[in-house]
């Protein structure tokens, strides 16, 4: 019985102090995890050899060093005061410590498995994930709506537009760096609660500014799971199962944009799900909409609560016992969902590297409570700042520039072609239902009731005298040149409705939406407008909102198979061959679009596009993974992820500007940006065979 005690203690005798240091066994393998199965009854014999008296240690049969060995072999190490020593030698050490750390909790997480925990974490921050897919979509979904609701005008719509990009491009940075301080598990728990409750906030104000100001938090909030979402699941995988479980998580982020594509067509045309109260407050179905896309984001808050903190954070800040614990979890969970409960976590110590930082705690006696926290922020955000400086110190400098780029190119030809695939069927769209307007010349109506819809009209020349227009709607209608005498209008919507060069002459306006900048160079003499509507007003259903509702669900959709190729061949293929690759056949699918002169074909050059592009996005979000040390992670990955999204305010803004103008920029632009970028990848550090660090 005392075979599998002595078989313990061999194992954690591997790795032990000696003078100080830390010493890993000199055959170059971890052992551990090799144990035959203990008796049931195994854990109790392992006390043999204690008389009653001695004092046992809590932590002792955990696996947990005694402080007072620990202690005792400190002792013989050299009597050196790390205050006396210079930081270079210092930084040295940790270095040093780091590379043994890394390669020890490679093993260790061998050791742990890949089973249940794994794919409970996977699914918790699949909803994170799936939460930042949604938020880019949003707005786009209720823009038609909200415009209505809000009296937006095209100013106005851009800048909610791109308002959400620079919220995240901001959040990505800050709340990135801070997860490499404060936590990946707080920091991810910080970042969603915002994005929820100004979501939330947002549905329900319902001036234009509170609103933009809501989405900006809101996207903040949001900007900054993606980078800590990445580091945080990748430091719970082994080398052999991190390239394609990553690649596997992105699938949340189509996920996320089939969900908000389906809640817009299924929400936002039933303009009855709402209330009003009085005539300032609607809560129309597109603020329902906004409430339901928040919902994946309160899921993964609440089950995030119940997930432990990156191990490999912990250690890094020199928390040794909170990390040992957390590895221990993660191995009996994966050992009892495979029926192996026996199993016995063999691990006793874990490297930590030098804690070199300089953070001085505050005591609750010094100053008062708002000059301790102004201490503390200012210092955390020195720290954030130096992690930024950091990735670009010799070392990183080369690689971070060149991700730079590759980020950029990517986000500005993506990004700018899926907002460019909407406009343009929106353009094809316009344009066809312009080329069935229906003109009247000349016509003469007197003493008539007009009590139902007139579209798509143009009126020139026209004499309207003594008639009625009563509970009716225009909608894509003008008069031209036309003449009205003692008319009455009353309870009037329009929309997009014009009176151009018209003489109005003993017309009385009641209860309409005929403003004064609806009539151009026209005659008003002795007219009247009483009881004006308030605010705007949504009354005609677009045909064409739902089809660019199908477009974007059609669009996430088309990126399944990139993602299941991408992730069955990460580790086999490598990541740079994957980004080169994908982004070069990106650019080749942009040519095709030189063909799209109908709604049929720029939805299926749009689906081919977003499929071929998508296991770019996977392999560089694993390469930016890998390529950089724990302790900056998040803040490189959230640095580069900042610069995409101003790639992607940039490609909005950029080929929006040339709908209808011509379609020969926004392609040679797009192809020329994936070509560049595809090309500048292959120069990347292959990371496939390479351990976290």
């Amino acid at each position: 019985m005392d075979d599998g005690y002595r078989n313990t203690n061999q194992v954690s005798d591997d790795y032990r102090y000696q003078d100080g240091n830390y010493d890993a066994p000199n055959d170059g393998y971890y052992h551990g995890g090799d144990e035959p199965a203990q008796e049931e009854d195994a854990q109790s014999d392992v006390t043999e050899g204690h008389d009653e008296d001695d004092e046992v240690y809590e932590g002792e049969y955990q696996g947990i060093p005694h402080p007072d060995d620990i202690k005792e072999k400190q002792k013989r190490a050299p009597a050196v005061a790390d205050e006396y020593r210079d930081r270079a030698d210092l930084m040295a050490e940790r270095m040093e410590d780091e590379e043994q750390l890394a390669h020890q909790y490679e093993n260790i997480i061998e050791e742990c498995g890949h089973g249940r925990f794994q794919w409970t974490l996977f699914f918790v921050l699949g909803l994170a994930l799936m939460a930042d897919g949604v938020e880019v979509f949003v707005v786009g979904f209720v823009l038609p709506s909200a415009e209505k609701d809000m009296c937006l005008s095209s100013s106005n719509k851009g800048m909610l537009g791109l308002i959400v990009y620079l919220g995240m491009m901001v959040g990505a940075v800050l709340l990135g760096g801070l997860a490499d301080k404060l936590g990946r598990k707080q920091c991810l728990i910080i970042s969603l609660a915002i994005n929820a409750a100004f979501a939330f906030l947002s549905s329900f104000v319902q001036g234009y500014g509170f609103f933009l100001f809501c989405r900006l938090i809101s996207g903040l909030g949001i900007g900054g799971t993606l980078p800590i979402v990445f580091a945080y699941f990748s430091e719970f995988l082994s080398r052999e199962k991190r390239g394609e479980h990553l690649s596997w998580l992105c699938m949340f982020w189509m996920i996320g944009g089939i969900y908000a594509s389906a809640m817009a067509w299924s929400i936002i045309p039933h303009y009855g799900w709402g209330f009003s109260m009085g005539t300032k407050y609607h809560f129309h179905s597109w603020r329902v909409f906004v409430l339901v896309c928040a919902l994946p984001c309160i899921a993964s808050l609440v089950a995030l609560k119940f997930m432990p903190e990156s191990p490999r954070f912990l250690l890094e800040i020199g928390k040794h016992d909170e990390a040992w614990m957390i590895l221990k979890q993660v191995h009996d969970t994966n050992m009892r969902a495979k029926g192996e409960p026996e199993r016995v976590f063999t691990v006793s110590y874990i490297k930590t590297p030098k804690q070199v930082d300089e953070f001085i705690e505050i005591q609750s006696s010094t100053g008062t409570w708002y000059q301790r926290w102004l201490v503390r922020i200012t210092t955390t955000l020195k720290q954030v700042w130096d992690n930024v400086l950091y990735c670009l110190t010799a070392q990183y400098r080369m690689n971070t520039l060149m991700l730079a780029v590759v980020w950029f190119t990517m986000a500005l030809s993506y990004y700018g072609l899926i907002v460019w695939f909407p406009d343009m069927i929106r353009y094809l769209q316009d344009e066809a239902y312009d080329s069935r307007v229906k003109i009247f010349d000349e016509e003469e109506v007197s003493h008539f009731t007009f009590n139902f819809t007139l579209e798509n009209q143009i009126h020139r020349n026209g004499e309207y005298r003594n008639d009625k227009f009563i509970g009716m709607k225009f909608k894509e209608v003008k008069f031209e040149d036309s003449l009205f005498e003692d008319c009455y209008f009353e309870d009037v919507t329009s929309s997009e409705t014009f009176f151009e060069n018209c003489t109005i002459i003993s017309t009385v306006f009641y209860n309409t939406d005929l403003y004064e900048h609806k009539f151009i160079n026209c005659r008003l003499i002795n007219s009247t407008f009483m009881k004006e509507k308030e605010g705007c007003h949504i009354d005609f259903e677009e045909d064409n909102d739902f089809l660019i509702y199908l477009v974007s669900f059609l669009g996430s959709l088309s990126v399944l198979p990139g993602n299941i190729i991408s992730a069955l061949l990460m580790d086999k293929i490598g990541r740079i061959k994957m980004i080169g690759g994908s982004m070069l056949i990106s650019a080749v699918c942009c040519f095709f679009l030189f063909f799209g002169n109908s709604e049929s074909a720029m939805i299926g050059w749009q689906c081919l596009f977003c499929g071929a592009s998508i296991a770019a996005w996977n392999a560089l979000d694993v390469i930016t993974v890998e390529l950089y040390p724990t302790d900056k992670r998040a803040t490189a990955f959230g640095i580069l992820n900042g610069l995409c999204k101003f790639g992607a305010i940039l490609g909005n803004s950029i080929f929006s500007s040339f709908v209808g103008i011509t379609k020969v920029v926004p392609i040679l632009l797009a192809s020329s940006a994936l070509v560049g970028g595809g090309l500048l990848a292959l120069r990347l550090p292959e990371t496939r065979e390479q351990v976290l660090m």
